[in-house]
């Protein structure tokens, strides 16, 4: 591929979180990954992501002032793909300001390759397809494609202030975009604990028997509902289900007590979010938003957004 470098040295984008609403697994693929079933909505929780170039060769070095990284992480690996993909070698420096807590099933690392993705795109003019990026996204992590195809979607007009939504599916890279709501308050608490993906499946896997006659017959009957539809309706009669939130609270019940404290405050929907650990509500009334928001405080870390 030839591309063009611009003369900008530096780009900073915001890298914003997502929540889960329902979120089913479904057994493993031939591919090794697990299918699911869910609405992702992006939310007003971003990292920030500054690309600088180098002149080191064929090197990314990411920084962060307050969370430590692994040397391999979603940025380098993204950084890998894309040069293999653009001939790009031009070395280039990352400086991330974490604001979305690592391990909490927001999508963080995922949010932060993607913003990467497009910033070098924009930095190199290397004008990449949707088929590129999605093909970047594969080799990084499968919440990456939801990411991908929200940042897509701003340049096509969505503002950046907005949030995406989408019913997404397959192992993440079936996305059908839908209007996201913009009438609701949303409280997030951190219990302080940290789930790896791989775990939150293992208990998954270990809870779910895939070959039973009741999980074929209730995988029939979700195949016909609409999320959306249950999206659309008020939100305290919503009935989304996470299939990970009960086995991973019973391993870190202090994601419980987090989830039950929501729940006490009238949130009129309350889960886990993803694999965890963050927990959400989700509040029609601002007011009772603001006495949950002041409540969780008491224990753990939140945000009103």
């Amino acid at each position: 591929m030839i591309y063009s470098l611009r003369m900008s040295k530096s780009i900073t984008v915001d890298a914003p979180a997502k929540i889960n609403l329902g979120l089913e697994v479904l057994p493993k693929r031939s591919d090794g990954y697990h299918g699911i079933k869910s609405i992702f909505t992006t939310i007003g929780l971003c990292d920030v992501v500054k690309v600088t170039l180098t002149q080191n060769k064929g090197e990314c070095l990411v920084k962060s002032k307050n969370m430590v990284l692994p040397k391999e992480n979603t940025i380098t690996k993204a950084y890998k793909a894309f040069c293999v993909l653009t001939g790009v070698n031009q070395g280039v420096e990352v400086e991330l300001t974490k604001n979305i807590p690592a391990g909490g099933g927001l999508g963080g690392g995922s949010s932060d390759a993607s913003s990467f993705l497009q910033s070098m795109d924009t930095l190199f003019c290397t004008r990449l397809t949707r088929e590129d990026f999605y093909n970047l996204s594969s080799q990084i992590g499968s919440d990456v494609f939801f990411f991908t195809e929200a940042l897509i979607s701003k340049k096509h007009g969505l503002c950046n202030t907005e949030c995406f939504a989408a019913e997404v599916g397959g192992r993440g890279e079936v996305i059908h975009q839908i209007d996201a709501r913009t009438d609701l308050k949303l409280l997030l608490v951190f219990p302080g604990v940290s789930v790896s993906t791989k775990e939150a499946y293992s208990l998954v896997d270990a809870k779910k028997d895939w070959n039973s006659g009741k999980f074929k017959s209730a995988m029939k009957q979700n195949a016909c509902s609409s999320l959306e539809m249950i999206y659309r309706k008020p939100v305290h009669e919503w009935f989304f289900q996470n299939d990970f939130t009960s086995p991973v609270v019973e391993v870190h019940r202090e994601i419980g007590f987090a989830l039950n404290c929501i729940k006490e405050c009238n949130a009129d929907f309350a889960d886990m979010s993803g694999s965890g650990s963050t927990v959400y509500g989700v509040f029609e009334d601002a007011e009772y938003a603001e006495k949950a928001f002041s409540a969780a405080l008491e224990r753990w870390n939140a945000v009103l957004v």
